[in-house]
């Protein structure tokens, strides 16, 4: 097993990480503090990190363990991600359509923030950041199973959310 470097195995984890910690607190000034902090704890344990068999996977489960310390100390509130909003010019589409394609997106958003954390965190991994249902598994500290059961319930909540709020125009 070759050597782990801060700098080449670590440091390039920063986005992702970020997005995990904003998707689990919806805020981003405290997702980039949880992110400095993950990356000190891990830097604080470098001497450990031989024994590590998937430094990726550690990485985001201390991310992810003080992401969720952070909202059960300012209670889980719900703020929207409209930092995140998509302004891209999309030369293709009309105005119009690019309203509506927006609005589709920032809804689909919302939607994902309303689910439950544990199907919340596995979508995250899953369909934004392209993990394994084995490193979310070990993420997360539940089984394999587990992470095919919340990822297909919150799509499910996804989908029906979606096409319940889209049909009503709201």
């Amino acid at each position: 097993m070759k050597p782990i470097s801060f700098r080449n195995d670590i440091l390039p984890l920063k986005n992702q990480l970020y997005r995990l910690a904003l998707r689990i607190t919806l805020d981003s000034a405290e997702a980039e503090d949880i992110v400095q902090e993950t990356l000190i704890k891990i830097w604080n344990r470098r001497d450990t990190w031989p024994e590590i068999e998937n430094i990726e996977a550690f990485c985001f489960t201390v991310c992810r363990n003080l992401a969720l310390d952070t909202i059960k100390r300012h209670g889980n509130r719900n703020e929207s991600l409209d930092e995140l909003q998509m302004d891209r010019a999309d030369g293709g589409h009309t105005p119009s359509e690019q309203t509506i394609r927006h609005d589709q997106i920032r809804l689909v958003r919302d939607i994902v923030d309303s689910l439950p954390e544990k199907q919340r965190s596995c979508i995250q991994l899953r369909d934004f950041e392209g993990k394994t249902y084995k490193d979310i598994a070990q993420i997360l500290d539940i089984s394999e199973d587990q992470v095919k059961v919340n990822i297909f319930r919150g799509r499910q909540t996804i989908k029906q959310r979606f096409q319940e709020m889209d049909s009503f125009g709201v």
